[in-house]
């Protein structure tokens, strides 16, 4: 089972991972393909976010695993922006 401390850890990871997405999707919308390199990090940023909390799923309980729903559904909307704006 999934601990209150390591849940609320990853949960944390993945709202750094969204806050640098965020700040990218930006600063890729005013330089275009000026900063393809961190654009690319952030995307694998989130990638690696919503496979943690995938892997941390497996253990939690109900509360957690709604609480994890819902980050990744929020990692997966930026993600597909992101995705459907660089092209």
């Amino acid at each position: 089972m999934a601990t209150r401390q390591s849940v609320d850890e990853y949960m944390q990871r993945c709202n750094q991972a969204l806050e640098y997405a965020r700040e990218q999707q930006k600063i890729g919308a005013e330089q275009e393909h000026y900063n393809e390199t961190e654009y690319t990090q952030a995307l694998q940023g989130l990638e690696n976010a919503v496979n943690d909390i995938n892997h941390l799923a497996l253990s939690a309980n109900d509360e957690q695993q709604d609480r994890i729903y819902r980050m990744r559904l929020q990692l997966q909307q930026v993600q597909n922006e992101m995705i459907l704006r660089r092209y």
